[in-house]
C-alpha cells in the first residue's frame, strides 16, 4: 500500500491508512516521515542511500503486507510513477494525501489548471530558463531553502528580477508560513520543505524566448556552424516533436536543433554527435542558457558514434552527410513512423540526398531565405545559401 503523508502526520490519515500502518510488517518511508509517526508506535525502515537499493528490498517483499510512505499525493512527482514501472495495478493500492501543490494553488487562490508546475528537486535550476515568460504562474518544487535564492538570482539574470517570489513552508502543518518578496531583492531564509510561486515579470527589453521552434541565430553562441532561424523552423517543424520523444542530431554544432527540439514539448529527450571540442562546449553553454541542460551531448561521429544508443524517434542530419553509410545507418535505427530531416548546402552534400531519394523516397524540398541588411546607404536583400531538404517518415 502506497500512502500519501502530509505535515499533519497521523491526524491527517484516514481510518484505513492508519488501520493498514498498524496492521503491516514492514512500513517503509524517509526521515520527515518516521519523525511525523514515531509518536504512535510506528516503525519505520528509513530508504538506503543509494535510493535503489531500498527499491530492491521492497521489490523482494512481494506479497507481503507492505506500507511506503510519501509526501502528499505519490502519484505527483512522487515515488508512485517508479513503483508503477516496476509492478502492476493489481499489486498496489494507493491512498493519496494532499498535495503541496494543490495546497499552494489554494492559499494562493490559482485555478491549478492554469499554472505550470516546474520540479527542481534535484535537478539543474538551468531548466526553469525554458519555462519563463511575461505573465508566467509557476509553481516550483525545490530541493531546500538555498535553491530560492539560487531561482532568484537566476531569475535576475534572465531580465525577470521583477518577479514576485512568494515561499510557501511546510503546507498544511502547525509550522506553516508564507513568505513574499521579489526576485531582485529576495533575501529572505526559508524552510528547505518548501514550494515557491513566481508570478513572472520581464524588464523592459527583456527578450521573449517562445519554446515555438525558431528562436533568433544570436540566442545562440556560435562559430557560424547554426542551422539559421528559418531554415531551424521548418527543420523542426518536420522532425515533429511530440512529448517523450527521442532525437539523434548528428553533427550538432552549436547545437540549436537539439535545444529547440527539448523545448518543444514535454518530456523529449535528445542525443547530439558533436566530434569538435570547442562546438560542443558551446553547445553545452547554450543548453543551459536556454533552458535545456538534460542535452546528451557525446563526443562522437557518426556512424561509429551510433553503436548502442536507444533508437530515436527522429533523426536530423545537419553535418557528416558524406560519411560513408550514414544514411543507411540512421534509417535502420530509426522507430517505425520515425521521421528524418537532412539538410545540405554542399553539392557533394546534395548528391547524397538526391541518392537517397532515389532509394528510400520522401520529399525534397529547396529552401532560399534573403535577409534585408545595408546596400551603401540604402538597403537590399542578401540571400543565404539555399539548403537542400530532404525528409521521409519510415513506413
Amino acid at each position: 500500500m502506497l500512502i500519501g503523508l502530509g505535515e499533519d502526520g497521523w491526524d491527517g490519515l484516514s481510518q484505513l491508512a492508519r488501520g493498514a500502518l498498524r496492521d503491516s510488517p514492514r512500513v517503509f518511508g524517509g526521515a520527515r516521515h518516521a519523525k511525523l509517526l514515531v509518536a504512535h508506535g510506528i516503525e519505520v525502515t528509513l530508504w538506503p542511500s543509494p535510493f535503489h537499493e531500498g527499491l530492491e528490498a521492497l521489490l523482494s517483499a512481494r506479497g507481503t503486507p507492505t506500507v511506503v510512505l510519501a509526501s502528499g499525493n505519490p502519484m505527483w512527482f512522487g515515488i508512485g510513477s517508479t513503483l508503477a514501472r516496476r509492478l502492476s495495478p493489481s499489486e498496489m493500492t494507493i491512498l493519496p494525501g494532499h498535495s503541496s501543490l494543490s495546497l499552494a494553488a489554494s492559499r494562493l487562490c490559482w485555478p491549478l489548471q492554469d499554472v505550470e508546475i516546474v520540479s527542481l528537486h534535484g535537478r539543474s535550476l538551468d531548466s526553469l530558463r525554458a519555462r519563463l515568460y511575461p505573465g508566467a504562474r509557476l509553481l516550483c518544487l525545490t530541493s531546500d531553502g538555498a535553491a530560492v535564492h539560487a531561482i532568484a538570482d537566476l531569475l535576475a539574470d534572465e531580465g525577470y528580477g521583477a518577479s514576485r517570489l512568494t515561499v510557501l513552508e511546510h503546507l498544511g502543518g502547525s509550522r506553516e508560513r508564507v513568505v513574499a518578496g521579489t526576485a531582485e531583492g529576495w533575501d529572505e531564509a526559508v524552510a528547505d520543505l518548501n514550494v515557491l510561486a513566481i508570478e513572472a515579470e520581464a524588464v523592459r527589453d527583456t527578450p521573449l524566448r517562445a519554446c515555438v521552434p525558431g528562436l533568433p541565430d544570436d540566442a545562440f553562441r556560435h562559430d557560424g556552424k547554426i542551422t539559421k532561424r528559418e531554415v531551424r523552423a521548418v527543420t523542426l517543424a518536420r522532425l515533429a516533436p511530440v512529448p517523450g520523444a527521442r532525437l539523434w542530431d548528428i553533427g550538432a554544432g552549436s547545437g540549436a536543433v537539439s535545444i529547440e527540439w527539448l523545448r518543444a514539448a514535454r518530456g523529449t529527450s535528445a542525443i547530439a554527435l558533436e566530434p569538435d571540442d570547442g562546438r560542443r562546449a558551446v553547445a553545452l553553454a547554450n543548453a543551459a542558457a536556454l533552458g535545456t541542460p538534460q542535452l546528451d551531448l557525446r563526443n562522437a561521429s557518426a556512424p561509429e558514434g551510433l553503436d548502442g544508443l536507444e533508437r530515436p524517434d527522429a533523426v536530423f542530419l545537419g553535418g557528416g552527410l558524406t560519411a560513408p553509410g550514414i544514411v543507411d545507418a540512421v534509417f535502420e535505427a530509426l522507430t517505425p513512423g520515425g521521421r528524418l530531416v537532412a539538410n545540405a548546402v554542399t553539392l557533394e552534400s546534395e548528391a547524397v540526398l538526391l541518392a537517397a531519394h532515389a532509394r528510400l523516397g520522401g520529399e525534397l524540398t529547396r529552401i532560399a531565405i534573403s535577409r534585408a541588411s545595408p546596400v551603401g546607404g540604402l538597403t537590399g536583400w542578401r540571400p543565404l545559401m539555399p539548403v537542400t531538404q530532404w525528409s521521409l517518415v519510415k513506413p
